[in-house]
């Protein structure tokens, strides 16, 4: 790929990222979009809507950049708890590990690259017009003394980065064991989850815990409560929930927008009297619901707690059964982490859904190597020419040229990758979990690999190898080969991490979808149902996408170190924006990544 094509790219992107900082810090000042921008604010009575016209609010600002880089962490962990806390710190982390790569890449390697003359000679007259391979490694000449610097390079890395991460991890343990001392005690602390319980004939699911836990664990053992299929009472709660936090928010409103007008044309409605109709209409059906109760189907599943937290853990870690099946012990998840679907499922059926996930990832993966093959073809500009003959002309000129070659294939590989996070987490989500933070949890992990595989892997050889294909007839010249194809690819990751990496954090700034989904509102429902909803970050999403960076640079940095200068942009702007988004407008739960 050409310095133009990347350049190209770079210029389209930043237009964009200085686009979504103004856009925010106007829209931000709209109290017709504080419910996109400020939610947490709304629901907590912290802040209320401004209707009188202020000039000052259609001027751009950049007020919250200070308050952001000013955030201390103490700050961030009192208002958005350890995750926000050790998401940061992911961030931190990676951006003094590149910091000392690009000192190292940018003024030690890159000289080295650039005296080689393996491909050919550099034209500074005519830079604008080089490929970027004379940059890398690749340019080095064969035999030459000077690949001792690249090897001095990753020992000083590796060294400098294991020293770090054996820091992190001392700072996090801390930070995890003073976060637990200086909690209260929890009541899941104390409770295990217990599935697959025999029931013998005539009894009782109920029965069979109070008796087997009464007889092995008779001075431990405190109570039990049985689960039962009581989802549409779980269902009302929940609405109820949402109906008090919208009525505590209108009481702390002017009353002149306590009432609104329904769509285009409908009459004006009172939020008041039409909540309260709702909260009898719930009691009702919530009376009807808890009769039948004691009806409902137990699932063979109950929380036993017991008298202290180390005896539920000692019981969590020992098996409690000679049937391996019966008598399954979980860790008990906080009670608004429960996840309610799976808690009916069997052993067979909780193991079976877990062998149609793996079938499902591994098919999404294959699936996903037509596109990442497409991609590859478009930067590739005579490969292009050959699968499309008619778009010869048109390629022909120089910014068209540019534009398909440096800026579409990353961006049409990027929209492929925004459907790949929701995939993940509804498979983890039938894989049997019992908890948010576990579907959470495998939903991260299940887009990481993906992430590595699909676009690390299956780009360097479809992008590479495959144009290549007669290495495979010579073995002991494969070595050789790859050193120069594999860094050809660096001009494709540098344009991915511009426009996925650099694009991508600066659109959170502007919440797209919910903004959209706001206009929408505002211009056609017809609904007066218009609750706040406090999103959380989808750490499934966006830490896959920072580990993903890391392993960019990590590969690169030697290979081809011009990568580097892009990597620490990205990392500045997750650093400033996450923390802008983790401590004023989000709400952050307290059960994922502090598991990890």
């Amino acid at each position: 790929m050409l310095v133009s094509a990347i350049l190209t790219s770079v210029g389209i992107n930043s237009a964009l990222c200085v686009l979504f900082f103004v856009l925010y810090s106007i829209l931000k000042k709209q109290p017709g979009y504080y419910e996109v921008f400020i939610p947490r604010l709304l629901t907590e009575g912290n802040s209320k809507r401004r209707s009188r016209f202020n000039l000052e609010r259609l001027i751009p600002s950049t007020g919250w950049l200070p308050k952001a880089w000013k955030l201390s962490e103490e700050e961030m962990l009192s208002s958005s708890g350890l995750d926000a806390v050790v998401y940061m710190r992911t961030i931190t982390f990676c951006l003094k590990v590149f910091s000392f790569a690009g000192i190292i890449g940018i003024f030690i390697l890159l000289p080295v690259n650039c005296s080689g003359t393996e491909l050919h000679q550099i034209d500074f007259a005519d830079l604008y017009s080089n490929s970027l391979d004379v940059f890398t490694i690749s340019n080095i000449n064969l035999g030459s003394k000077w690949l001792w610097i690249h090897f001095s390079s990753v020992y000083a890395i590796t060294i400098f980065t294991c020293y770090l991460l054996y820091r992190e991890y001392n700072y996090i343990s801390s930070k995890r064991i003073a976060y637990f001392y200086s909690s209260r005690p929890q009541p899941h602390q104390f409770t295990i989850l217990v599935r697959n319980i025999p029931v013998s004939a005539g009894g009782s699911v109920s029965d069979s815990v109070e008796s087997f836990f009464t007889e092995y664990y008779p001075t431990t053992y405190l109570s039990h409560i049985i689960v039962r299929r009581t989802s549409k009472v779980q269902s009302l709660i929940n609405d109820a929930k949402q109906l008090y936090k919208r009525l505590l928010h209108l009481q702390s409103e002017p009353s002149e927008q306590k009432c609104k007008q329904a769509g285009l044309f409908g009459q004006k409605v009172d939020h008041l009297d039409h909540y309260g109709k709702r909260f009898e209409d719930l009691e009702q059906n919530a009376r009807l619901e808890q009769s039948e109760v004691s009806l409902a189907k137990d699932t063979h599943a109950a929380f036993v707690s017991f008298k202290t937290r180390y005896d539920a853990s000692t019981v969590f870690h020992m098996q409690q059964s000679s049937n391996p099946t019966h008598w399954l012990t979980e860790e008990a998840p906080q009670p608004n982490d429960v996840f309610w679907p799976f808690f009916s499922s069997s052993f067979m059926g909780r193991w079976i859904s877990k062998l149609a996930v793996v079938v499902a990832c591994i098919l999404l993966t294959i699936l996903f190597l037509i596109p990442v093959v497409v991609v590859q073809g478009l930067t590739n500009l005579s490969q292009l020419e050959v699968w499309f003959p008619f778009l010869k002309s048109i390629l022909t000129i120089a910014f068209v040229s540019q534009i398909v070659t440096g800026y579409l294939p990353s961006l049409i590989l990027m929209l492929f990758l925004k459907i790949v996070p929701p995939i993940m987490e509804f498979l983890s989500s039938i894989q049997g979990y019992i908890s948010h933070s576990e579907i959470e949890r495998s939903a991260c992990n299940k887009v990481l690999w993906f992430t590595i595989w699909n676009i690390f892997f299956a780009t360097v050889f479809s992008g590479s190898v495959l144009y290549r294909i007669s290495i495979f007839l010579d073995p002991k010249n494969i070595p050789s080969k790859l050193a120069t194809v594999v860094p050809a690819q660096a001009s494709f990751f540098i344009a991915y991490v511009v426009t996925s990496g650099w694009t991508s954090t600066a659109s959170e700034l502007v919440r797209i979808i919910p903004l959209i989904c706001s206009l929408m509102t505002k211009c056609c429902a017809a609904s007066t149902d218009d609750e706040i909803e406090v999103p959380s970050i989808p750490y499934h999403r966006d830490i896959p996408r920072v580990l993903f960076f890391g392993l960019l640079g990590i590969a690169y940095f030697f290979l081809a170190p011009v990568i580097l200068p892009f990597l620490l942009v990205y990392f500045c702007l997750a650093y400033i924006i996450f923390r802008n988004q983790v401590s004023f407008p989000f709400f952050i739960l307290l059960f994922i990544i502090s598991r990890l």
